[in-house]
């Protein structure tokens, strides 16, 4: 399970990014141990999978961080298809969303540490959900990240301890 740094992170970045990174482990290791059949399955009320979650995080992780450097998403999927952004579709597999979050990882932390402040903005996208011209800061963004992945570690918690009675905590 997750263990805590005894390293004491100096600056606003490192400890942002070391809150992000907690969560991300939390969820990425909710899948130790288990087969790609178990950790696609969905033991809750919830059509959430363990597979699901991390392919979820590591896209949405993806998707700000691209809004961030304000380019083009290429890895964009339309409406009609978000259901396979929550499970592991044709040639995929858990190492490749592994892979595939920890590529996204590395760049994050890359572009966090080369904005030079934390306080630069980047527009929102039109969305009901967000206000009309809306911009957020790369703190707002880390924060959200922090946000996103606690609760999907929560939801990580749940499935697995629903699989084999594993518990993150004991």
């Amino acid at each position: 399970m997750a263990q805590l740094s005894t390293e004491v992170i100096g600056d606003e970045r490192g400890t942002l990014l070391a809150f992000v990174e907690a969560q991300r482990t939390a969820i990425r290791e909710a899948l130790d141990g288990l087969t790609e059949e178990q950790a696609a399955s969905r033991p809750s009320a919830s059509e959430l999978s363990l597979s699901g979650l991390v392919k979820h995080a590591a896209e949405a992780e993806f998707h700000w961080l691209r809004m961030a450097q304000q380019r083009p998403n290429e890895r964009f999927r339309s409406n009609g298809a978000w259901r396979d952004g929550f499970r592991l579709t044709d040639d995929e597999n858990i190492p490749s969303a592994l892979a595939f979050w920890e590529e996204v990882r590395a760049e994050l932390e890359a572009f966090i540490a080369a904005v030079p402040s934390l306080d630069d903005t980047f527009p929102l996208p039109e969305a009901p959900w967000f206000p009309k011209d809306g911009k957020v800061s790369m703190r707002w963004l880390l924060l959200h990240l922090v946000e996103e992945y606690a609760r999907h570690a929560g939801h990580a918690d749940i499935i697995r301890e629903s699989l084999d009675g594993t518990k993150a905590m004991g």
